[in-house]
């Protein structure tokens, strides 16, 4: 989608679910904070509060699947150098103009070398590779010993299918076949993987804020899709539950 007036469902091409080329599609949409990647913008807000300042001179934060470089703002001020990998040239770009140095690479071959980084960041992006145990162990092979690994991701349950994909694509605010539920990640397997890498991960549920969801929800609704303004400091946050059914965050951090 290239116009903002568009809606999301008038995408002029149909692609098979999961297709990288639907990011070169909604190029624009990336940097709207109420446009259709709004979620990922409170998503990376929330795993940028799991960074904490850099204890290094020249840290190095690798963002695997970092998009257009959502998670850039949040880290302002943090030390790190910010290293974004991504598979879609277009959002690379964009990231560039927010401090990120792109990379152009798959989340499963990382161009990087072993033990390189501070910490590595994969938000939203293992539910959307074909073999997220080969990501995990390249996050895991970036991290220095001591290295924190922060992800969020969806989890492989039936209420994750019909929340995410069967009521969250049939809204005017989430894309028609971003997803393929056939990749979702089970979070007792993914703690599993992490920690045959040597990641001791720690997993919780995370939502959107209810009333700010729907508040932001209810403007789209009634604009026929198309981003509204948030008034100041009303975008919802992400917050823990109790249940990891959905969404969930991961943290944890390699050992020496």
């Amino acid at each position: 989608m290239r116009d903002g007036s568009s809606r999301v469902s008038d995408r002029p091409r149909l692609l098979p679910p999961n297709d990288p080329r639907q990011y070169d599609d909604l190029a624009d949409e990336w940097w709207r904070p109420d446009g259709t990647f709004a979620m990922l913008h409170w998503l990376a807000r929330a795993r940028a509060a799991l960074v904490p300042p850099a204890a290094r001179p020249d840290a190095l934060l690798v963002d695997l699947g970092c998009g257009a470089g959502l998670l850039a703002p949040h880290l302002a001020g943090r030390g790190y150098r910010h290293v974004g990998v991504d598979l879609t040239r277009s959002a690379l770009a964009q990231a560039a103009q927010h401090g990120v140095t792109p990379v152009n690479g798959d989340a499963t071959a990382v161009p990087l070398a072993d033990g390189c980084a501070d910490v590595v960041a994969a938000g939203e992006l293992l539910e959307h590779v074909p073999d997220w145990r080969r990501a995990v162990a390249e996050a895991c092979r970036l991290l220095r010993p001591g290295g924190l690994l922060v992800l969020d991701t969806l989890n492989d349950t039936a209420l994750s299918r019909l929340i995410a994909v069967e009521i969250g694509e049939r809204l005017p605010t989430v894309p028609r076949g971003i997803h393929d539920p056939r990749l979702f990640v089970d979070h007792r397997e993914l703690v599993a993987e992490c920690a045959r890498h040597g990641v001791d991960l720690r997993v919780r549920g995370v939502r959107p804020g209810l009333v700010g969801t729907l508040a932001w929800l209810l403007r789209r609704i009634r604009s026929g899709g198309r981003p509204q303004p948030t008034p100041a400091g009303r975008a919802p946050r992400i917050r823990p539950t109790w249940s990891t059914a959905v969404l969930y965050q991961g943290w944890g951090v390699r050992r020496g």
